[in-house]
């Protein structure tokens, strides 16, 4: 589901700012800017001189970002442009009036540059910022409406950033791994793993005030890859918030996300786009009297492919874990037959098993037959996000599907040995709480239907 960041703050803006349209590049296209999550670079204190810079700048950050994981594996997920904006003068301002440090920790500047970003924000030396927000989101607006996540990249050799709606960077020491931990925030939710001061810090896919191993949010991975449950500090508020890694990227430059973040990230790409680029046939093009009549997938598949999906004809299974199928005449019934996909991530990077979101993604055929051949083949895509949670739970299991398209939903519990103990019908968009608590304790499977479609089956624990 692709989301457009403010977009409605963007018009809002541009009676306030006049429109000025600038060049736009290309840094790394992987596809339909609607179906791509779209990084924006937008070039702060580099003058028209200076472009061949800005787009170097850009480049090196591309470039260091889709070798590093989980961005490899899903660098086609994405596309980078950057919109050249020019300053009337380089660089930016240093007021030197933060309180952090004893300034000037280099000499005190200002620069006439476009968005007026500036160090020492809220008095913080390193935190490089701008608040003009409505200049930014104009320049957007009016340039690249299809933006997902704007990146402000300032010409300065000084160390800073700052995350926030933009992400922003300086281009000097680190700059690309300032950028990356600063999307960390700014897009994917990140919080600091090292203590950002009393008052700073709030829960997170990877910060929370939860200690215990059963119900921390990363009660999955503790154990594997150093994942565990450490304090931020020894004293006072900081030793009652907790990380899951000891060295991520989100504590320290040059370093690896963790597991717990690369999770995370994966979750936010998946929510933005599905892995289903296109399909066919998408319309009635199909020859009457033609046998075999042919489906395909074109899937935007991670490196290496860690997609998983299921074919189902009349809810019997007709083939797994392929892209392309023939469908013969003796396969459909008169009238009405459903032919449908399922597609899921099957990466290791996520550890689906008791965990609380599953992102499916399905194309369904409705293929009419009758004596003369076939008389109409209609499709639609769905993407279901679908949540399960407490877990373990003793008594009551909330489950959540959301779909863009209304659809028939249920949930089967299934006991360890295979047997149908409950089958409940669910809403779409409500929480919907199941009662297990005349269950025994043990394992077992929840299977939730689209239709007569299996869309995932969720293991949960009864204590």
């Amino acid at each position: 589901m692709k989301h457009r960041l403010l977009y409605v703050f963007c018009l809002l803006n541009i009676g306030f700012v006049n429109a000025q349209i600038f060049d736009v590049d290309t840094i790394k296209q992987s596809g339909d800017k609607d179906k791509r999550i779209n990084l924006v670079l937008l070039s702060e204190g580099y003058q028209a001189s200076e472009f061949s810079k800005f787009i170097t700048d850009a480049t090196s950050f591309s470039n260091a970002m889709f070798v590093q994981s989980p961005f490899k594996e899903y660098a086609d997920y994405f596309n980078v442009y950057a919109i050249k904006v020019p300053s009337n003068e380089s660089g930016t301002d240093h007021p030197a009036t933060a309180t952090d440090v004893t300034e000037p920790v280099f000499p005190a500047a200002t620069a006439d540059t476009y968005f007026n970003t500036s160090f020492d924000t809220s008095g913080y030396h390193r935190l490089l910022y701008t608040y003009n927000s409505g200049i930014v989101y104009n320049v957007l607006a009016n340039n690249f409406p299809e933006y997902d996540q704007p990146i402000i990249l300032v010409n300065s050799p000084e160390y800073g950033g700052a995350g926030g709606p933009y992400a922003v960077s300086s281009t000097g020491t680190s700059a690309n791994e300032i950028v990356i931990h600063e999307l960390g925030h700014s897009l994917f939710n990140l919080k600091d793993e090292y203590y950002p001061g009393d008052g700073n810090l709030f829960e997170a896919i990877n910060a929370t005030q939860e200690s215990n191993p059963a119900l921390i949010k990363w009660k999955n991975w503790i154990g594997i890859d150093a994942v565990n449950i450490y304090p931020y500090g020894n004293s006072g508020q900081s030793a009652t918030w907790y990380r899951p890694h000891q060295s991520c990227k989100m504590r320290y430059l040059g370093v690896p996300f963790c597991s717990v973040c690369k999770e995370g990230i994966i979750e936010k790409i998946h929510s933005l786009v599905g892995p289903i680029d296109s399909y066919l046939p998408a319309s009635n093009t199909v020859n009457p009297t033609a046998y075999p009549i042919d489906f395909q997938l074109n899937l935007i598949k991670p490196i290496p492919n860690t997609l998983k999906n299921t074919w189902t004809l009349n809810a019997s299974n007709f083939t797994n874990d392929v892209d392309d199928i023939s469908i013969v005449e003796t396969d459909l019934n008169t009238g009405t037959n459903d032919l449908t996909v399922v597609v899921h991530d099957d990466s290791p990077m996520l550890k689906i098993d008791n965990h609380e979101t599953t992102h499916v993604y399905t194309v369904t055929w409705t293929i009419t037959k009758s004596a003369l051949g076939i008389d109409d083949i209609s499709s639609k895509q769905n993407d279901f996000i679908i949540s399960l949670f407490p877990n373990p739970s003793h008594s009551i299991l909330n489950l959540k599907v959301e779909s863009k398209n209304t659809t028939s939903l249920k949930v089967d519990i299934i006991s360890f040995d295979g047997k149908r103990l409950t089958s409940t019908k669910i809403s779409n968009y409500e929480n919907n709480q199941i009662d297990i608590s005349r269950l025994s304790q043990g394992v077992y499977l929840a299977q939730i239907y689209s239709d007569s479609t299996l869309l995932t089956s969720k293991r949960f624990v009864k204590n």
